[in-house]
């Protein structure tokens, strides 16, 4: 099973919670759990106007031996607006990993954290949680 837990943060709310959405899926071969601002294909959007992320930006894939992986899909613009990192438990407050633009990110069995799309022109962030639970 994959939850993940996202809330947006812009400008003054910065430490505020001001929207949390939740999503979860089965670690089945096939699943897949998405984020961006298309709510057609995305079970977490983000608001429509944050053109720092993509339609979908963010996509979570189960692969055949129920392994999550994460993988921040390329956009319409050759740069990006936007800069991604992962940060694993406990470790998950300091800086963390860089993700390539186009690139990928396993996510390990009973792993959990938090994945950060920040706004390069601004203070804006969303920021999904995840935890990968071991079923």
């Amino acid at each position: 099973m994959l939850e993940l837990t996202m809330a947006t943060m812009a400008g003054d709310d910065a430490g505020a919670t001001a929207a949390m959405a939740m999503a979860e899926a089965r670690s089945e071969p096939g699943s897949v759990l998405r984020v961006g601002r298309d709510a057609s294909v995305c079970r977490l959007v983000v608001p429509d106007d944050w053109l720092f992320v993509s339609r979908v930006h963010l996509e979570f894939r189960c692969g055949p031996e129920g392994d999550w992986v994460l993988f921040w899909l390329r956009g319409s613009q050759d740069d990006p607006a936007s800069e991604v990192r992962v940060r694993f438990e406990p470790q998950a407050r300091g800086m963390g990993q860089h993700v390539a633009y186009g690139g990928v990110v396993t996510l390990p069995r009973g792993s959990s954290g938090e994945v950060l799309v920040a706004d390069r022109s601004g203070p804006r962030s969303v920021h999904v949680g995840f935890c990968h639970e071991l079923t």
